[in-house]
């Protein structure tokens, strides 16, 4: 039986990447976003795959919207999810990040929040069964039944939310909501752990990748740090292949440290504090 992966985010960048690299290890893939008649290249690469990449229409915003999607999600794979990524990002409603408190404002922080933290909870509330009944197809089963798990959840995270290395400030609608994300998954790692029917929880963060959200400040980045596309995903991808269920993943000293933060192109966990 073919693995199955929901995507959120899917329009274009990396979740677009996701979307090719699945479907060609001959998954099922269903890709989500909030204008599925403007993704061009989502509806080209589904015309190409038909039967095995399906569009559905969400916002992540909108829990009302998130649930009503439960129903085709779970026609079109049986209730089963093997893997789910939460891929939608943004950096401000406005476009920019905040340079000083003169810019925060409460509609900022809250549509910035709606997207990057509040959205991937929704999304693990009305999936998370989904995962618990997987096949377990990604990653690697430990030997014994309490190691194994039915499905991963990924929720794509950023350096930028880390406390300790904030030496720059500003930002802060971004930092804040890739802080409380870390939470998030932290939380999730911890209650979707529970039971026979585990789900592995990671935040990833995937580098400073040449996406449209990254573009505005590539000038400082070094050439040998700004990484592609299709390179940043592909690590990400070999370290969800090498996934196992671990406490270590989910337990490194949780009373000094946020979060676990798996460098996808090192494969090595860091503390996210």
């Amino acid at each position: 039986m073919n693995p199955t992966v929901l995507i959120q985010g899917a329009s274009r960048g990396i979740g677009l990447q996701f979307c090719k690299n699945f479907l060609a290890r001959n998954a099922v893939v269903i890709a989500t976003c909030r204008k599925p008649q403007e993704a061009t290249e989502l509806n080209a690469l589904s015309k190409q795959h038909s039967g095995q990449l399906h569009l559905l229409q969400l916002d992540v915003t909108n829990e009302k919207h998130i649930e009503d999607s439960t129903e085709f999600v779970e026609q079109t794979t049986g209730g089963k999810l093997d893997l789910l990524i939460n891929s939608a990002g943004m950096l401000h409603p406005s476009g920019r990040g905040e340079t000083s408190l003169k810019d925060v404002n409460i509609q900022g922080l809250s549509t910035t929040f709606a997207t990057n933290t509040f959205g991937p909870l929704l999304m693990a509330k009305y999936f998370g069964n989904m995962l618990k009944k997987g096949s377990g197809a990604f990653g690697k089963q430990g030997l014994e039944k309490g190691q194994q798990h039915t499905g991963v959840l990924v929720n794509m995270s950023a350096r930028v939310g880390s406390i300790t290395e904030n030496a720059l400030g500003g930002w802060y609608s971004y930092r804040l909501s890739k802080a409380a994300l870390n939470m998030t998954t932290k939380n999730l790692s911890i209650e979707l752990g529970r039971g026979k029917s585990k789900v592995i929880c990671i935040s990833f963060h995937p580098g400073t990748v040449d996406t449209d959200l990254s573009r505005p400040y590539h000038r400082g980045v070094p050439k040998d740090k700004l990484f592609s596309v299709q390179y940043s995903v592909e690590s990400m991808m070999n370290t969800i292949d090498g996934l196992f269920y671990d406490e270590h993943y989910r337990w490194i000293d949780c009373t000094e440290f946020w979060e676990i933060l798996l460098l996808g192109w090192k494969r090595t966990p860091i503390l996210m504090e």
